[in-house]
């Protein structure tokens, strides 16, 4: 499958003069159809850098980033907009819930917003709660729900609707490791449809669901592999010589 994220030669750096960071170096990575790739790296890295970019929630200091085949910086905000709302699933360290929205709202909102009527929108929001074990807690606020219970709610909005591409920064991070490995079987159910994903995480035993690991090492990638088969062998590399 052609890839559905592109990043060439994609550099950001943050500040000027002595107070300069240099987040990404001349980051080359491609993500297919179908394929999950995780990312992995000591903190500081640059790898939620690297999953705000790819989603278009911030610029390049330089480099290209494609999405689909189509260069983001040829698009206007709102075509950007409209191409995260559509197109993109994300999901964020601190979850991004709408207090005012219960869980079945908050992830049937993207395809109303859509123009998905409520009543079909909201039975996708259902079901996907479903796979995830909140059918229970579907009328529930995220103020009624545990750090898990909200962490999930927003993986299922993330993976609700016709996604073509799946952002997931540390999406295990409030998880116990049985709901950890439920959230990577959702997530890897959606690239089993044709879903692109790339998956920030520390957990060596939830990138080996992945088809791909990158490493990052002060904004750079030092080295990626096909996921091995067992966790223990998912050790991060040291600077290359």
């Amino acid at each position: 499958m052609s890839a559905a994220l592109e990043l060439r030669r994609v550099s950001k750096v943050y500040g000027s003069g002595p107070s300069e960071v240099q987040a990404l170096r001349e980051v080359d990575l491609s993500v297919r159809g179908g394929e999950l790739v995780a990312v992995m790296g000591p903190s500081g890295s640059g790898k939620s850098t690297l999953l705000t970019i790819s989603g278009s929630l911030e610029e390049p200091t330089s480099g290209e980033v494609l999405v689909g085949g189509a260069a983001l910086s040829g698009m206007s905000r709102n075509d950007r907009a409209r191409l995260r709302r559509r197109s993109i699933g994300y999901v964020f360290q601190d979850f991004n819930l709408l207090a005012g929205l219960n869980a079945m709202e908050n992830v049937a909102l993207p395809l109303e917003l859509d123009g998905v009527g409520g009543k079909t929108a909201r039975a996708a929001g259902l079901a996907a709660l479903e796979e995830l074990g909140l059918a229970d807690r579907a009328v529930r606020y995220p103020d009624e729900l545990s750090g898990g219970e909200r962490q999930r709610v927003a993986i299922a909005r993330a993976v609700v609707g016709d996604r073509h591409l799946l952002l997931a920064d540390e999406p295990s991070g409030a998880l116990d490791s049985v709901n950890g490995e439920a959230v990577m079987r959702l997530l890897r159910a959606a690239c089993h449809r044709g879903v692109a994903g790339v998956v920030v995480t520390h957990d060596a035993r939830l990138a080996s669901w992945a088809d791909r690991v990158v490493f990052l090492r002060d904004g750079r990638v030092v080295d990626q592999t096909a996921s091995p088969a067992g966790p223990e062998s998912l050790l991060i590399p040291g600077p290359k010589p």
